[in-house]
Parts: structure tokens; sequence; C-alpha cells
């Protein structure tokens, strides 16, 4: 990580009016006076603070990730907007918690976890989260050495226990799909993300083990570059639910939501993509995609893929779409082997709304993921309302936005590799 602007722990400069009015230092020392082991749900304040604007850039980012968390601004930027390589972390006061994501079943994790977490326990003091799971491991449990240090865990159950407002930052240990995760635990403002490349790919993941405490001890003073990879807020109306309500991948019914009149509304934080298919049918998908309320097209295929600027070099770019810079607000539009030659990827602004349905006359269902997770049946009278939202995962940078990113292009997807012409000398001309 480079340098950058010099970062006063004791006195942070202003960064947005939740930090200057003093409600996120009031919560915490809330927290401080009620501290308990034992997870409780709490709110994590009302999204109806943040509205959705009317600008075709999107809504106006949240700028504070978690308790202690917030951007640095830059009094140079323009229309406020600054640039990607200028965006710095800061932080309210010192962070005391972090959470540790581990890839789960994955051995040659099993030292790396164990060291990190005698680092942040012994040496920096820090409150480690680790969710249950993890700890089930038996060549963690069984380790009588490393018994004493996770009795000094927090742990939490995913879904059951809400940790929104008690960590300050997260480490990843794995591949992209850690993050990935991270992100599902926090469905409104996210703690400021770490991520260790020990995973097959690693596009998200720029942060290599080998100088863990060095570039750790940095996260915790504050130096760090970071870059907000927008996320889709992603609503799921389903018609009559009582009689359709079906397992998720998990073998529990969804309830993160409203039931209105039969209609079940669930909510989602998306940080890839939502993938809309045909599921087990052998027939096309038939799907109606409206945006701001105007049908705009049908997609007749195997399904369409609403991607962030961050999803782009995922699932999208694997059915011919462009690859886009996470800092450029839009959301990206690419069918999945569509019966037509003229349907190619769109990108739409990130301030519309888009809508999703079957068709009336679609022969069958469609099913819907986010993120690889959540699978469902998507029937007649479903619908899938899709916005940005105000809520990015704020991921921490090992250089900066834009050079991080074309690392990643040309270290984990070889972009424009190609074997170099030859020169060509004065006498090679003449022939």
């Amino acid at each position: 990580m480079d340098g950058g602007q010099e970062v006063r722990m004791d006195a942070a400069p202003y960064c947005c009016s939740t930090c200057d009015s003093g409600e996120v230092s009031g919560r915490s020392l809330a927290r401080r006076k009620g501290k308990t082991r034992s997870l409780s749900t709490s709110s994590a304040g009302s999204s109806s603070d943040y509205r959705r604007n009317q600008s075709l850039h999107g809504p106006s980012p949240v700028t504070t990730f978690g308790p202690k968390a917030c951007m640095l601004q830059n009094p140079h930027a323009v229309m406020h907007i600054q640039d990607p390589a200028s965006q710095r972390l800061t932080w309210n006061k010192p962070p005391k918690s972090v959470l540790v994501i581990k890839k789960i079943r994955d051995a040659s994790l099993l030292q790396p976890f164990k060291e990190l977490c005698m680092f942040l326990t012994e040496v920096k003091n820090m409150i480690v989260y680790v969710e249950n799971k993890v700890l089930e491991d038996p060549e963690i449990s069984g380790d009588e050495n490393f018994g004493a240090i996770t009795k000094k865990f927090c742990t939490f159950r995913e879904d059951l226990d809400d940790i929104s407002n008690r960590v300050d930052f997260i480490i990843c240990l794995g591949g992209d799909g850690t993050l990935l995760y991270a992100s599902s635990l926090f469905q409104e403002s996210v703690p400021p993300v770490m991520a260790f490349h020990l995973g097959s790919l690693g596009f998200l993941t720029p942060f290599k083990f080998d100088t863990y405490q060095s570039q750790v001890t940095q996260i915790i003073e504050g130096n760090a570059a970071i870059v907000l990879r927008s996320r889709l807020k992603v609503r799921v109306l389903k018609e009559n639910w009582e009689k359709k309500a079906r397992l998720d991948d998990q073998g529990i019914i969804l309830t993160n939501g409203d039931v209105d009149g039969g209609r079940k509304s669930v909510q989602h934080q998306v940080l890839n993509e939502v993938v809309v298919d045909r599921g087990p049918s052998s027939y096309l998908s038939n799907v109606d995609l409206f945006l701001d309320g105007h049908l705009i097209t049908t997609v007749q295929g195997d399904g369409v893929i609403v991607s962030t600027p961050t999803g782009s070099t995922a699932y999208a770019v694997a059915a011919g779409a462009s690859m886009i810079h996470p800092n450029v607000p839009a959301i990206m539009i690419t069918p999945i082997c569509p019966h037509s030659l003229s349907f190619r990827p769109i990108v739409v602004p990130a301030g519309v709304e888009l809508k999703i349905m079957l068709s009336r006359d679609a022969r069958n269902t469609a099913w819907v993921s986010f993120d690889g997770r959540k699978r469902q049946e998507i029937c007649h009278g479903d619908s899938i309302t899709i916005t940005t939202s105000c809520f990015p995962v704020p991921s921490i940078c090992f250089r900066d936005p834009v050079n991080d990113w074309f690392e990643s292009l040309a270290q984990c997807l070889h972009w424009n590799v190609r074997k170099k012409q030859n020169y060509l000398s004065s006498e090679d001309e003449e022939f």
C-alpha cells in the first residue's frame, strides 16, 4: 500500500453528518456499557433515512462503514465525485473489533487463520468475531494450544445473530467467495473489508498473506485506500406466497421480509449479480424486463444477468459482457445464450429501477439466485425489483482502486495477453 494522506486518529476530519452529530460515538459508548458475549438482534438504523434520489448516477452511497469507519473527504472533489485514487479510509475512533471470515473446509487456511487470530488477540488486543461453524472444524476445536485463543472469540450464527453494529472491520481469508459472503452478512452499512488472496482466483482479494502483520497494522492506523463497490438492492415479491413457499438451499424458509395480503416481500443486498435462468426446464426462459416502469424487452434464452460493476468480471464476462471498473455508477444487463443474434449486453445508469417478471405466455417458471445463493423459483405474478443500493462494500485496496483493478485483470484474467509482434527492421521492409 502507498502512504497517501496523513490520517489523524485523535481528531478525524469532518466526513459526514452522522459523525458530526456524535451519533456514532454515542452508539459505541452505549454498546460498551452493555458489553456481552452473547449476541442478540439489534436494530442497525432505519433504511428509510437513506432515500433513493432521482439522479441517474444512482443514490448517494452511505460513506460511514460500521460503527467507527468512514471515508476521508477530499476538499478538492468536483460535484461530489472523488478521484478513485483519492478515496481513503479514516477512523472516528481506533478500531477495537474485527470479524475474521475463513473459507470453510479448506485445510490450507488453518495455519494462516490461527496465526492471524493470535496476532489480533495477543498483539493488537482486538475483539475477534468468528462464525460458529468455523470453530466446529475438528482441526480447530481439537487443537489444545489454540483453545486458549478461541475462548476469547465472540461467536455468531448466520441469519440468527446481528453483528452489524459490533464489528469495526473485516478480514477475509480465502477467495472471492469470502468477500461475497462478508457482504451478505450486512444488509445495511458494511465495515471496511480487507481480503487476503488465499483462494483460487482472487480477483477481489489483493493482499498477500506473507506480510499480514504490517498490512493489518496499517489498516488499524487508518493508512489505506478504499474502493466503494456498489451493491444491488433486490426485492422479490411473491404472489400468493403461502401456497408457493419453498425451502431455500439451507433448508430454511425465507423470512427476512414482510407479508401483506398473501404477498411475500424479501430483500437482498447483492455484490456481484442477480441471475434469472430457466432452471431445470428444457424450454427457453421467457421473462419481461422493465426499466423505470417501461417494458424495454423480453428475454428469450437461458436467462439474464443483472450485475454491478464488480460483478461485471464474474458471470457476466463469461457471458460476453464488458468489464466495468467498480467506481463507475452503472448496472449491467447481460443475456445468457439469447435466442437472438442482436441481443447484446447493455449498461444502464445506476439510478434506474429494473423489474423482472415472467411473461404471460412463458411455458415454464424461472429461477433466481443472488451472488450464487438463496436460489428460489419465480412463478407467474412474482416480480424482482432491482436498484442500486445506498450501502456499498468499502473494499480496502493494496495500492489504489485503479492500479489494483488493472493488476487483477492482468494476473487473474490474463487480459490482453498475447505474444508480441517482432520488430521489423529496415532490411526486412525491402522484402
